[in-house]
This record gives C-alpha cells, sequence and structure tokens, in this order.
C-alpha cells in the first residue's frame, strides 16, 4: 500500500483538484490504491490547520497579554483529520458490502463494482488534498471571506467524492444510493463546518 513513487502521488493529488477530470479517480488509481499519498496528506492537514488556527488566534487576541498556544488545536486537527479519514471510508464500505447483497444484481456484477477498503481509503484521503490551500489561507480576519474559503473547499472535496463514489454507490438499490449519497455530503459537510468553527472562528 505504499508501493507508489512521487509522481503518482503528485498525479493523484492534481486529480483530486480537478472539478471534471476525463477519467475516474479509480481508473487512475489502476487496482494500486495506496495509503501513503492519503497519510501524508492528512499530516500535512493537520500541521497547517495547527499553524493557521494558531495564526488566526493570535490576529484576534487582545496584545496587551502574552499569547499562549493552544496545543488543542493540534490534538483536534490530529482527531478530526485522522478520524474522518480513517473511520468514515470504512463505514461506507461496510455499508455498500450490506446494501450491495439485497440490490438483485449477480455476483459477478456486484463484485466488478466494488470498491475495496483500501480504495475507499485512497479515495477520501486524496479528497483531503484540497484542505491545506485552504487551510493556508483561511486565517483571515475577514470573516465571510473564511466562509468563503471553506466552502470552496467543500465542494471542491465533495464534488470529488461524489463523482467518484456514484458509480460504486448505484450498485444498490436507487433509494439506498441516494441515501448514501445524502450521507457522504452531510458527513464532509460535518467535516468543512468543524474546520472552519473550531480553527477559523
Amino acid at each position: 500500500f505504499f508501493a507508489v513513487d512521487t509522481s503518482s502521488v503528485l498525479h493523484r493529488c492534481l486529480s483530486a483538484l480537478l472539478p471534471f477530470p476525463h477519467t475516474s479517480f479509480l481508473d487512475i488509481l489502476d487496482g494500486n490504491p495506496d495509503l501513503y499519498g492519503p497519510f501524508w496528506i492528512a499530516t500535512t492537514v493537520v500541521f497547517i490547520l495547527f499553524l493557521t488556527g494558531t495564526i488566526s488566534q493570535y490576529l484576534a487576541s487582545h496584545h496587551d497579554t502574552a499569547f499562549v498556544y493552544n496545543f488543542r488545536l493540534l490534538s483536534g486537527a490530529a482527531g478530526l483529520v485522522y478520524g474522518y479519514t480513517a473511520f468514515v471510508p470504512v463505514g461506507l464500505w461496510l455499508a455498500l458490502k450490506w446494501f450491495s447483497r439485497g440490490s438483485g444484481r449477480g455476483l459477478g456484477e456486484v463484485e466488478r463494482d466494488a470498491i475495496s477498503v483500501v480504495e475507499a481509503w485512497a479515495l477520501y484521503g486524496y479528497a483531503n488534498v484540497i484542505w491545506i490551500p485552504v487551510a493556508l489561507i483561511s486565517w483571515s480576519p475577514v470573516s465571510w471571506l473564511n466562509y468563503l474559503f471553506v466552502a470552496v473547499g467543500f465542494s471542491v472535496s465533495a464534488l470529488f467524492l461524489t463523482r467518484n463514489l456514484w458509480p460504486v454507490v448505484s450498485v444498490t438499490e436507487a433509494k439506498v444510493s441516494r441515501v448514501l449519497v445524502v450521507g457522504v455530503v452531510g458527513l464532509h459537510a460535518g467535516l468543512a463546518i468543524a474546520i472552519k468553527f473550531l480553527f477559523f472562528a
């Protein structure tokens, strides 16, 4: 899962940032999903959120008293980003395994369109790459600007997830597939809201 070179990781990162690429991200993975990129993307997001969150708090503080670093931001960022990236894909994968059984499709057809748990981790991991530039520019003291940056980050990453997950989710019944997509977008909105109010309030 770590047998991937730098050029492949950079290509996958770029593909996650493109709103309308010509190729599905799962096709780009080409049966070789990696955890190297998702791990370092998540780690980079954690430290940048801590850094820019600290800058945001410093700018909002009263400078007549000594500024105290809030290291709970670091543990909060780690828990939020690593937790979301690790557990949400597993939950989605389990839901797909469960609901695809009752889809009425043949076993071979379901397995062909299925997603592995490692591919789910890779998909969610690379979806986080947009939060790196968003976090770098969201420490502005102008609140509406920070809302805009976070909204752009949410839109790009949610579009990336739904566009690539829809062919996989659609193996289930129509009602179930819609519920799963709404769940994916809802949980992702929760991540975006948490990032905004925990680090750039």
